[in-house]
């Protein structure tokens, strides 16, 4: 078996994700894992899927058919890490006033503190008490095992100060 990783945006309708669970499953694969949205009217998403190695060819011919409706990119999937076994996982949220700047902070902080966001969630929405808008994040990342727990957490708070966010962090290892 081999892994494809699929890109896929176009302008949101219904049945988007039919067609292309259609053509995954025609050619003898199988959906994984996948992140689908809706964002400003378009729909983006990527998705995991294996298939034999033998069928992989046939399933991107397959997938450049819904060029016109779906821009569709497939990527192969790397294999895993041998040091992933020793990797640490975090999770933590993000809640404060919304402005510029505030993704790019957060992913500049764990980069330094070597760590690599694994999955990451961001919304912003209507503040109803104090007026403006909400920026709200939940992050999941993965430390190497040489990481020290309490430096990330000191970085996070003195982020979290300076750009007036609470982070919550919860340890997963």
């Amino acid at each position: 078996m081999t892994t494809l990783v699929l890109t896929i945006v176009g302008d949101d309708r219904a049945g988007l994700v039919s067609s292309v669970a259609d053509i995954v499953d025609a050619h003898g694969g199988n959906w994984e894992n996948s992140e689908l949205a809706e964002l400003a009217g378009a729909f983006a998403g990527i998705v995991e899927v294996s298939i034999a190695a033998d069928g992989a060819d046939a399933l991107r011919a397959a997938l450049e058919g819904l060029a016109g409706t779906l821009a569709v990119t497939v990527h192969a999937g790397a294999a895993a890490a041998a040091s992933a076994a020793a990797a640490r996982t975090v999770t933590f949220d993000v809640v404060g006033n919304d402005r510029p700047g505030i993704v790019r902070e957060l992913s500049t902080a764990l980069s330094a503190q070597g760590a690599s966001i694994e999955r990451m969630s961001t919304q912003t929405t209507d503040a109803a008490m104090a007026g403006g808008r909400l920026f709200e994040a939940s992050i999941t990342a993965t430390l190497a095992a040489t990481v020290v727990i309490d430096d990330l957490v000191a970085e996070l708070e003195r982020l979290a100060t300076e750009i007036q966010v609470d982070v919550t962090l919860s340890d997963e290892a």
